[in-house]
């Protein structure tokens, strides 16, 4: 049973309690008429904790469903009692021992099913987890785990759709990806699972942004603004990773308040972010938007636990892998050896800083590793966001993104990887090459080496 259910009961009992001691009052006082209302309330109060119970404990919560039974009996024979003695011809109620007897009766199972209540129904946590790309689930996976492993807690994965959005932010194309997740997941369908109703004692996010993306929204339901009013602790932990930032470096400290100062880290109860020098860099960032006086605020909301994706990133192992068919005729030597698999990973940012230049950039990459297939397999893993962030800040590059990638998956000496699992892909890679990004980080993590490109190197032209 769920902590407020539990609180809800023990409640109702007080109040039935109370009803009955104001029904003693009455019947001294010979005011009648009210005295059916309230044994009506008392019946209905006791039916209602007993549909909680049954519907919470099944039939764990038989014996208290049963005393609720007899204690709605008695409410009745006490209703009866009240009726037999105002229809005397006197209008006077000579039923003082009978009402006694009863009373006693109501009290004493009234105390029976609260110290069952108390002593004998077991709080259980209910947490919801609301992704919204598959891709990013590794960012709460670790803590689903945890929380699914939890014999004391519920714990549900309700992924929300999301929306792409026109360059003058209204909404394009809708996207759901429940089926995208892993099979081991259990999914519930967000209409399956009311948040207002049931009122999780967790809900986690990765989604931070509200209203303030330009790119790409949850539906408006699913702002953190407002699922903060239905649960006791709204967490947010970044579907990204960053590289740590020295406190003493102003650029790098002001390039993480662009992901720190956000609608989820303002609304959310806690804030879990990836080492305690990135919590350190959240809190100065979040302080300096909302004044000196909020730093003990931040510093208690603000978590420097790790992240998840560290977290999977660590447990996908190379040999736990089934390897696509498709992927393993490029990975495969004659001899049936692997060749080396290097990670290409290219960026939003990369693509809206640099346009034209950056696709002349990715061609000349191809270009490279075409030349070198039989040594080495290409696995390009585009940013999952790249159609809708150009679509809509840069829509006369998006034919050329197109064409280029059309003509890399058309000629099929490398791997293209625009599926939701890229632990996959770091687990299968000897090695990074690509843009800056929390790609890097995970890599890192995972043992891997990595190296940048530079956008402004061309090895073909040389």
């Amino acid at each position: 049973m769920r902590k407020g259910q539990k609180d809800s009961i023990i409640e109702l009992v007080e109040l039935l309690k109370k009803a009955q001691e104001h029904i003693k009052q009455l019947l001294i006082q010979q005011e009648y008429a009210p005295v059916f209302d309230l044994l009506q309330q008392c019946q209905q109060g006791a039916i209602q904790v007993g549909t909680i119970i049954e519907q919470s404990e099944g039939e764990k919560g038989v014996s208290v469903v049963k005393l609720l039974e007899e204690y709605c009996e008695f409410v009745f024979r006490m209703y009866e009692l009240v009726q037999d003695g105002m229809s005397q011809a006197d209008g006077d109620i000579k039923v003082s021992t009978g009402a006694d007897c009863v009373f006693g009766e109501m009290n004493r199972l009234l105390a029976e099913v609260e110290e069952s209540v108390r002593n004998n129904i077991e709080i259980r946590k209910e947490v919801v987890f609301l992704p919204y790309k598959a891709a990013m689930w590794d960012s709460l996976e670790s803590v689903w785990v945890a929380a699914d492993a939890d014999p004391e807690c519920d714990a549900y994965v309700v992924p929300i759709p999301y929306f792409d959005k026109n360059p003058d932010g209204s909404a394009k194309e809708v996207h759901y990806e429940a089926d995208l997740y892993p099979d081991y997941v259990p999914i519930t369908h967000y209409d399956d699972y009311n948040i207002p109703q049931r009122r999780p004692d967790m809900i986690f996010i990765h989604n931070p942004y509200d209203e303030a993306n330009y790119i790409t929204s949850v539906h408006p339901f699913f702002y953190s603004k407002n699922l903060k009013q239905y649960t006791d602790e709204l967490v947010y932990i970044p579907y990204f990773v960053l590289g740590e930032v020295d406190l003493e470096d102003e650029k790098a400290v002001e390039y993480v308040e662009h992901f720190a100062q956000v609608p989820g880290v303002v609304h959310a109860h806690k804030v879990i972010v990836q080492s305690e020098a990135m919590r350190r860099v959240y809190i100065n960032a979040m302080t300096k938007l909302a004044g000196k006086q909020t730093k003990s605020y931040w510093e208690e909301k603000i978590l420097g636990l790790g992240s998840p994706k560290f977290d999977k990133a660590v447990k996908t192992k190379k040999e736990d892998i089934k390897v696509p068919d498709e992927w393993l005729h490029i990975i495969e030597k004659s001899n049936g050896e692997w060749k080396k698999i290097v990670f290409y990973n290219t960026s939003v940012s990369a693509l809206l800083e640099h346009s034209e230049k950056m696709l002349d950039k990715m061609r000349d990459v191809f270009q490279i590793f075409k030349e070198n297939k039989d040594d080495v397999a290409l696995l390009w893993r585009p940013h999952p966001l790249i159609r809708a962030t150009i679509e809509s800040m840069r829509p006369q590059l998006w034919q050329g993104y197109c064409e280029l990638v059309e003509e890399y998956r058309a000629e099929g000496w490398g791997i293209y990887d625009d599926t939701s699992d890229m632990n996959r892909a770091i687990a299968l890679c000897d090695g990074y090459y690509g843009d800056p990004s929390s790609v890097v980080q995970l890599c890192k993590e995972a043992g891997k080496p990595v190296l940048l490109q530079d956008v402004d190197v061309m090895e073909m032209e040389e």
